[in-house]
């Protein structure tokens, strides 16, 4: 009777039978021995080949689902066949992958807790060790991006994230239109674009449908961009040159608050943007605006510059820069006039975004949910399983599960 209700519980089919079940009550711990009916004939896993009849067995353990809050686990001696057309093989059992320690219903638990959990705590709550869930996700997570398509991806973001202390970072991109990270890898220069590059190709990727790709002004992305997506128009993320001009504001503050007692602990005042100060600070900064400093003027060429993004028409944008450029190099703010000329050395790039509006806010998005991941798992052990948790948690994979 018993038998006959956990064989309902796992869903099993002819010839599979649960032929015995053992409690360990002082373990918390329930075996469950599946076995197959006497005379079986089995097809062949690799050719199709069917009836082919026992050629031997080989014993297997997978963790399932807990029954009760008991850890379970399920026992088979699994058969082999012996098939006349292409040799000896063991048969696929329904309920787990091959070479797997665990069912397909515990894959797909742990799959879903763990991308909001770390897989160190995983581990301690399913008492299985961390290493085991890590090959799952890696097996998972290689899988599914097996089989991606990046036929349909026109629009790209391109940005760089620290992954370690010393100067290691990992490039990401990202499609843009469907906010999901598409790709990760090692490092920051024009290489991490070649890898992008020829990892889309195979998936399906055609680089001449790449409209417009989104990045910041690093050369080396430049460099890769042009030279791996050449039909495509390189837009210069609106967030990275607002903050440019931010870090030219913060050095013209530094710069005068050692004569200016006022300007010490603002350094956020000038920086947030004015609907995100609170009331305390909104006050505070709009007595200093009254007050005849460089500092002041700079913020005002910040503000000025915000308002570029918000013009409807291509050429008044491009007018209107031009003259907040000529303000910005008149200013006699040197870190001011400094960035102004960058941004004037790339011109085209931010001009170009009223024909292609795109900016990086999505990616910049997903690397705060990348930093987090980080934070909660209080680092990883290695690039490899930083890079699968990435994809795990912010590719949008879809997984070959039961549900």
């Amino acid at each position: 009777m018993h038998e006959e209700l956990f064989q309902l519980a796992l869903n099993l089919q002819e010839p599979w039978i649960v032929k015995k079940i053992e409690f360990k009550k002082g373990e918390r711990q329930l075996d469950i021995w599946i076995d197959f009916t006497s005379g079986s004939k089995w097809q062949c896993p690799e050719c199709g080949n069917e009836k082919n009849p026992v050629h031997d067995t080989s014993e297997k353990i997978w963790r399932h689902l807990n029954f009760f809050e008991n850890k379970t686990h399920l026992h088979c001696r699994v058969p082999r066949i012996n098939c006349e057309s292409c040799g000896v093989h063991q048969v696929k059992v329904p309920w787990a992958r091959e070479r797997s320690g665990f069912t397909l219903l515990m894959d797909a638990l742990i799959l879903v807790i763990v991308e909001d959990m770390p897989v160190l705590k995983v581990s301690e709550i399913i008492d299985e060790h961390d290493t085991k869930i890590w090959r799952l996700i890696h097996y998972y997570v290689e899988d599914a991006r097996g089989r991606e398509d990046f036929s349909k991806v026109v629009s790209i973001g391109v940005d760089e994230k620290a992954c370690a202390k010393g100067h290691q970072y990992i490039t990401v991109v990202a499609d843009l239109d469907r906010s999901k990270i598409i790709h990760v890898c090692k490092g920051r220069d024009s290489e991490a674009i070649t890898s992008f590059h020829q990892d889309f190709l195979a998936h399906n990727g055609d680089f001449q449908k790449i409209q417009s790709v989104c990045c910041d002004m690093s050369p080396a992305y430049i460099k890769g961009i042009t030279t791996s997506f050449p039909n495509s128009a390189l837009i210069f993320d609106k967030f990275h040159v607002m903050k440019m001009v931010n870090n030219a504001i913060d050095d013209v503050r530094r710069q005068e608050q050692g004569h200016n007692i006022l300007l010490k602990k603002t350094r956020y005042l000038w920086l947030k943007n004015p609907q995100n100060l609170s009331d305390k600070q909104r006050e505070r900064l709009g007595s200093l605006k009254t007050m005849n400093m460089k500092t002041v003027r700079a913020y005002n060429i910040k503000l000025s510059l915000q308002s570029f993004w918000n013009i409807p028409q291509k050429d008044l944008a491009e007018s209107y820069l031009k003259r907040w450029y000529f303000w910005a190099t008149h200013s006699k703010l040197e870190p001011v006039v400094s960035v102004a000329k960058t941004l004037k050395g790339h011109w085209k790039g931010i001009v170009d975004f009223f024909e292609y509006p795109i900016s990086n806010g999505i990616l910049e998005a997903l690397n705060g949910l990348i930093q987090s991941t980080k934070t909660a798992a209080r680092g990883f052990r290695s690039l490899k399983y930083f890079i699968a948790m990435i994809y795990l948690s912010l590719g949008k994979l879809e997984f070959n599960l039961p549900t």
